[in-house]
């Protein structure tokens, strides 16, 4: 593999789903890493895990699961979805980004750019009328891209542990 071969983004098959496991394992690590009280940890069983939930995910028709890849080694992915109105966030219907996340050691190249730009265009051709997404706070590789595309802050989430023994 060089860095000289396209990346395609396509639609995640059962194929990908042990690298998406892998790279899913990864964000769940990240997340943790931001803070350890907010996010729970991986274990050994997050891998296979995610990708067994995200396989499940894959015939879904109001979900979209795409894959950046080149060579034939998925380098990341994206996980969304359409949803109606939701009177807890208080919006109308909209797309819903939940998971984008790229391989650390394929990051700087635009990958996250373009599985972006394609969950947008996919989730924008099943009629999402906006799309919304939420990023850790410490999270400000994501934020600059995300800001970017064009999103623009609109919430902010408070987490306060009710039982300090917890870690």
């Amino acid at each position: 593999m060089t860095a000289a071969q396209a990346i395609s983004i396509r639609p995640a098959r059962a194929a990908d789903l042990v690298a998406i496991g892998r790279l899913g394992a990864l964000l769940v690590q990240l997340h943790h890493e931001f803070d350890r009280k907010r996010f729970i940890a991986p274990t050994p069983q997050t891998p296979a895990g995610y990708a067994s939930f995200l396989g499940s995910q894959l015939d879904e028709p109001k979900v979209v699961v795409l894959v950046a890849v080149r060579g034939g080694d998925v380098l990341g992915y994206t996980y969304a979805g359409l949803e109606g109105r939701d009177y807890m966030s208080l919006r109308g219907p909209a797309g819903v980004v939940y998971d984008i996340i790229v391989d650390p050691a394929h990051r700087g190249q635009g990958i996250g750019r373009l599985l972006l730009e394609a969950t947008l265009a996919a989730l924008t051709s099943r009629g999402a009328p906006q799309v919304v997404l939420s990023t850790a706070e410490r999270n400000e590789a994501a934020q600059r891209l995300f800001e970017r595309a064009g999103f623009r802050r609109t919430m902010i989430e408070m987490t306060r542990e009710l039982d300090e023994r917890r870690t």
